[in-house]
Formats: structure tokens, sequence, C-alpha cells
């Protein structure tokens, strides 16, 4: 979650209309935690149905290590689903000393409380999710997909005309790579060629993202091409923040280069998805990352930082370290102060 768009849940149907704006997207067959301090949704996360028995106790430790100190706890789906995993989960946090608030299933547009015994303000048939909850999230600028595949869609490859486009672009792409590092060997500059174009063409998408604009279909196939070498991909996540333009810039790149460019892209997406506080796009992001390439490195180490339930303000460097004597360079391009203290995954 971030500061500007926070969300305040008193009630459950309060809990039950907000929750598909936590996560970006209506969910179904779910198991989602919602983390509060106070009335504040502090986190939201979301697992899929039915859990194995063992996943638990994980799930409780993840939570517990948001330092949420209550929870409410959501099911989505059919009773014979939702009730032994909202149960279970519901036992396994209490060891770890986080409280449940509320304990909730959701089913074809009907809440039913676990906790709730009295059918005068818990009616066995259920009570109706309200509409006019979920309207005032909407008039927020809060947006919820119609389900999770709709959110795939989004770091999905195109399709059409503009594939065909983008596949004779980046076979012009691979012949420019070539010949660049022939120049490179040729001249023994030991990859600083690469770097070099690397460099560039990352603060060139970013100078036209920043002004609205997107880079041609060139352009992109050319850092599909050079975010293959870690060292180029290093310097582009060196520079990632939680901007907009930048969750646009990686998506539409991700969507159009060729699949086997994709991790890349799909990881600066996630990265700057998670320091925005939008986890699910991250989520799919990283997973398409690691569906094109299990062992890729970055998408592996965002992979963890996601799994562990780690939230943007936890201050992450996943840049390489800086050789001694020198400075880093911020996102605005100047140089940062020495000394200054971060913490490393």
């Amino acid at each position: 979650m971030t500061p500007d768009c926070s969300i305040i849940v008193r009630t459950p149907a309060e809990a039950v209309a907000f929750t598909p704006y936590v996560l970006g997207f209506h969910p179904s067959d779910s198991l989602v935690v919602l983390g509060l301090s106070g009335k504040v949704v502090v986190v939201g996360v979301r697992y899929d149905l039915p859990p194995p028995a063992a996943a638990f106790d994980e799930v409780a430790q993840v939570i517990a290590h948001q330092g949420a100190p209550e929870v409410m706890v959501l099911g989505y789906g059919k009773p014979r689903l939702v009730t032994p995993a909202v149960l279970g989960l519901v036992g396994a946090l209490a060891p770890v000393g986080v409280r449940v608030r509320e304990a909730l299933r959701v089913t074809d547009g009907r809440w039913w409380s676990y906790s709730c015994s009295d059918e005068t303000c818990c009616p066995a048939e259920g009570t109706p999710c309200r509409s006019d909850l979920a309207a005032e999230a909407v008039y927020r600028g809060m947006v919820a997909l119609p389900d999770r595949k709709a959110l795939v869609a989004r770091v999905a490859s195109a399709t059409g005309a503009i594939r065909r486009d983008m596949a004779a672009a980046t076979e012009r792409a691979r012949s420019r790579f070539t010949d660049l590092t022939g120049a490179d060997v040729e001249a023994g500059r030991g990859g600083q060629l690469i770097r070099k174009a690397g460099r560039q063409a990352i603060r060139e998408a970013e100078r036209v993202a920043r002004g609205g604009g997107m880079p041609s279909h060139d352009g992109i196939a050319w850092l599909g091409v050079l975010l293959v070498r870690p060292v180029v991909l290093d310097y582009a996540l060196a520079r990632s923040g939680p901007d907009d333009w930048r969750l646009r810039l990686w998506g539409e790149v991700v969507r159009l280069v060729e699949p086997e460019y994709a991790p890349g892209p799909a990881c600066l997406l996630a990265f700057a998805a998670w320091r925005s506080g939008d986890g699910a796009l991250a989520r799919v992001a990283v997973d398409r990352a690691l569906k094109q390439e299990p062992t890729h490195r970055m998408a592996a180490v965002l992979d963890r930082l996601l799994g562990l339930g780690i939230g943007p303000q936890a201050l992450v460097d996943l840049r390489a370290p800086v050789r001694s004597g020198q400075g880093r360079r911020g996102t605005d391009g100047r140089r940062a102060r020495r000394g200054a203290r971060r913490r490393s995954l």
C-alpha cells in the first residue's frame, strides 16, 4: 500500500468491498489476508486454494513478518475449499502472536462470518456485498480487474501485426548487437562498448517515457537484446523507482519484445511495481520472467523477495557493489553521497 491511497477498514462489509482494490483484481478460489494497523490496511496477500496443510505455518510466518498486529482473513469460493483453509490459517496465526479480528467467507456476491453466530447481524443466507463501498474505492481512483487472468494479460506477449513488426525489429537489433560485440572484441574493450550502449539505451527510453511517449519498435527491440547482459539490467535496476511512467515503459517493453527477451524487462516491471506497492503486478511479472527462464538470476531474487512478503518500505539494494573509491549515481544521474547506509539482500 502507498500513503496516497490508504484503505480504512472498520467492518467486515468494508473488508469484503475493498479487498479487490487492495489486490488489484477480484479474487476467486483464494485465501486473502489483510494486515491491519489500527483501521489502516498495511498489507494484503493472496494464496490459491486449496493450499497444502503444511503451508499454513509458512503463511503465518510471512504475515507475522509484516509487523501488522492484527488481520482479517477472507476466503473466496465454495465452503468445502474455503472453510478448512480459513480455519487452518486462523489456527496457525495465534502461535505467532497475530490477532485475527475477523474471518470471512465470500461466495457469489455474499459473505459469511466464521466468528459471528448472531443471525440478526449475520444471517444464515449470508450478507450481500455492498456496491456503494466499492464505488468509493473507484471514486478514489483505485482499480480492480475482473480476475487474475486479466492481470496476467497485462504482461503477456502482444500478438498479430505488432508481433510481426517486432520480430523484424528484433532481427535488426540482433545484427546490431553482433556488430557491436565484434567491435568490442576487436578494440579489446572488454565489454565496455556494450555497457555504454546499454546505458545510453536505458537513459533514452527513460527520457521518452518520462515525457509521456514510448520508444519505437526498434528501440524496444534494442532494449530487449541489451537487457540480456546482467551489467545492463543491473544499471536499469539501479535507476528504477515507483514512477507511473516506469510501469508504463517496462510493461510495454515486456509485451512487445520477443518472448526470449522478456525476463529482463519483466524484472524491471516487477521491481517498479513492488516499489509502488503493487505486489500483484510484481508477482505476475516475476512469474512471466521465470516461465521464460527458470534460472534467471534477478527473477529468482525478486521471487524470493515477494515470497517472504518483504514490503517496499524495506530499503533493498539489488545492485552490484560499487568498486572502492566510486560513488553511486541516483535515479537523476547525480552521484550519491559516499557512506550512505543501505541494506541489501
